[in-house]
């Protein structure tokens, strides 16, 4: 006889779109500067969009925004969004383009950005044989100057965006997990061939035409997402970090250097005893299987009045079974949206956790 739990989540439809036709997006989703990020779902976001345009919401919290790309659908399909993370940079990404709403970098202030002169020479003096060339480091105290000095908010997180995705463009495997001699990672590719500063000149018209207003006051906030006050929004889109079966999700490992550039290091003191200068790590629950399942809980209990929209991973800790009783627990109506889905970032093509299920849990 089916306990039941059981009987329970027999009962939670599951809806396979891997056949499905998806809807086209709404355009400007296109031209979104697609950054090289653990987890990103840049990939999925076709997916994503057939499932929430079919739910009925006109705000939306996405405390883990990450790349940004699922908050900017959001704010491309007309809603107001509140986007943020608990690390800086995300924030600063959400910053530029889902808060600002109208404002680009002018021909003069870039051209003042490209002219600025150093303040310091820390980057050169701490990241020197550890990562990019002695010009690029030069051109990162430079211009990290001159974007601290514009005094719009909006202008100088687009500038501190465009350097970010410059960064990751410009390092082999877009991670700072290594360092030292790149050349065994040169494949001839354009973007390792570029200097930061070009590819900075790109980024600043990339980020330009991303910008969007959708007539919305969205918001980006930094605050972990047991903290973030968004007052009361309709959906809550919950993309938090995976337990692994293998490694960790630690993003502060793989972008300290990003990290500590959008701040240039004030009070993030840098352990000159590591190869790639780490900063330290900051502690979330969702990393520790130990500490994830509770974590879940809490956070379903914290957005039980709006819908809930769950993406995880088949790769990940709890489990779809686990996730669903969970959800269960505050929501009546659960359903699970799942698709096939194959990492090409942090994974190899030849390691099983490449090759995924990604499920989407709506709770209404």
């Amino acid at each position: 006889m089916k306990s039941a739990l059981a009987r329970n989540l027999m009962e939670v439809p599951r809806i396979n779109s891997e056949s499905a036709r998806l809807p086209e997006m709404p355009a400007p989703v296109s031209g979104y500067p697609e950054l090289r990020y653990m987890g990103s779902k840049r990939r999925l976001l076709p997916w994503i969009f057939d499932t929430l345009n079919n739910l009925d919401f006109e705000s939306a919290l996405d405390p883990f925004s990450g790349s940004g790309c699922v908050a900017y659908l959001m704010k491309a399909m007309g809603r107001r969004v509140v986007a943020g993370d608990f690390l800086n940079f995300p924030t600063v990404i959400a910053k530029a383009l889902i808060e600002n709403n109208r404002r680009q970098l002018d021909g003069k202030t870039i051209k003042s950005l490209l002219a600025s002169v150093a303040r310091d020479d820390f980057v050169q003096r701490t990241f020197g044989g550890v990562f990019y060339t002695a010009e690029d480091l030069s051109f990162l105290d430079r211009v990290t100057s001159g974007i601290m000095a514009i005094p719009d908010q909006y202008q100088q997180a687009l500038a501190s965006s465009a350097l970010f995705r410059s960064c990751l463009k410009r390092q082999p495997r877009g991670v700072f997990t290594i360092s030292g001699d790149l050349s065994r990672y040169d494949d001839g590719r354009r973007d390792l061939q570029l200097s930061l500063e070009e590819h900075f000149i790109e980024q600043v018209e990339a980020f330009n035409q991303a910008v969007l207003d959708n007539g919305r006051r969205n918001l980006a906030v930094r605050a972990d997402v047991f903290e973030a006050q968004a007052g009361r929004v309709d959906l809550v889109y919950l993309d938090p970090p995976y337990v692994p079966r293998a490694d960790d999700n630690c993003y502060i490992k793989r972008y300290h250097f990003l990290e500590g550039l959008s701040c240039y290091w004030t009070d993030l003191p840098v352990d000159l005893s590591t190869k790639v200068r780490k900063i330290p790590k900051r502690f979330t629950p969702f990393s520790y299987r130990k500490t994830a399942a509770a974590a879940f809980e809490r956070m379903f209990e914290r957005f039980k009045r709006s819908t809930i929209v769950l993406s995880y991973s088949s790769n990940g800790y709890p489990d779809l079974p686990q996730l669903e009783s969970m959800l269960r627990k505050v929501k009546r109506d659960v359903r699970v949206f799942e698709r096939p889905h194959r990492y090409h970032f942090g994974t190899h093509g030849n390691v099983a956790r490449a090759t995924t299920t990604e499920y989407l849990l709506v709770g209404r």
